[in-house]
């Protein structure tokens, strides 16, 4: 009886290993295929990446990605792993999207069609299981696409307007004779024009990628996850105006030499480091005001004992 009780386990614990082989078999041999398949659209992004700074980050979100999940190995489905045919859905979505990209000469399509596709193979292949264990990396190769031409440049307008309010703001705060005239900056006679470059975009663009990644790997709760996403925006928006007003300073007492210096190489450095002890005060701030479930037991727990001693 012992004996024949021990057989079965062991025999469903072999069809679970060849199931799981046959798994990770169908994820490589897809794999394959989708980068031949997608291989002039990877060309595509690597040289967007190498050429415009604005995306220069893309390098890193497939290697956080993988990281991720690399992170996340605990939480994998121990259950067996079955197909699920739903996934034909993300992915002949994602076929059609880039399809029609080719058809239409778009390649935002083509190359935001990839996450839907890998999606749908998880999901076909995997099962939902095994896709809601991958999902959080998948969805964070959104931020390796760049954004469409057309958003891009409705993009920069508005942000020029704000960084130069801002900036305005800040320089008469701290007494200089500033004024704004459009998206140009008047102190006497220094003129500082507001371009494409100074929009903030690219800060905008990087740093959100950079709280979201934050926000999958921080055990938080959901509510605080979304508060530091959003909090990109005005973070972002806030480090490039201080970039704008301490180059307008600059400029104002005469050190063009040491305004340029700092616009081209030090502000590339000095910015995300900025950006980040803000965002470090945020996360301290959220941890002082908020009052997680996990607390509130402690702390009942401890108003008992107060009152029993």
């Amino acid at each position: 009886m012992t004996q024949s009780q021990n057989k079965i386990p062991d025999g469903t614990e072999e069809r679970h290993q060849v199931a799981t082989n046959l798994t990770a078999t169908a994820l490589i041999v897809f794999g394959i295929t989708l980068v031949w398949a997608y291989w002039t659209t990877l060309v595509q992004l690597a040289a967007r990446w190498e050429s415009d700074p604005q995306y220069s980050h893309g390098y890193l979100v497939p290697v956080f990605a993988s990281a991720l999940l690399w992170m996340r190995r605990s939480e994998f489905p121990t259950e067996r792993l079955e197909t699920n045919w739903w996934g034909l859905v993300p992915l002949l979505f994602g076929v059609g999207l880039r399809i029609a990209g080719a058809r239409f000469y778009f390649d935002w399509f083509e190359a935001i069609s990839i996450v839907p596709v890998i999606g749908g193979i998880c999901l076909l292949v995997g099962g939902s299981s095994f896709f809601t264990w991958a999902m959080p990396a998948i969805a964070f190769l959104v931020f390796m696409v760049p954004l469409p031409y057309r958003l891009e440049i409705a993009l920069q307008y508005p942000l020029r307007q704000i960084g130069t309010i801002t900036s305005v703001y800040l320089m008469q705060t701290i007494g200089l004779p500033a004024l704004g005239e459009g998206n140009v900056i008047v102190m006497g006679d220094t003129r500082i024009g507001v371009a494409e470059a100074c929009s903030g975009l690219r800060m905008l663009m990087i740093f959100f990628a950079l709280t979201t990644a934050v926000a999958l790997v921080s055990q938080r709760p959901l509510l605080e996850k979304l508060l530091v996403v959003v909090s990109a925006v005005p973070i972002a928006l806030f480090t490039n105006a201080i970039r704008i007003t301490t180059t307008g300073s600059l400029y104002f007492m005469n050190q063009s030499e040491l305004a340029k210096l700092v616009f081209h190489d030090l502000a590339g450095w000095l910015m995300m480091p900025f950006a980040l002890l803000l965002l470090w005060i945020e996360l301290w701030l959220i941890s002082q005001i908020i009052i997680t479930d996990e607390s509130r037991p402690v702390k009942i727990a401890l108003d008992i004992d107060n009152a029993t001693a």
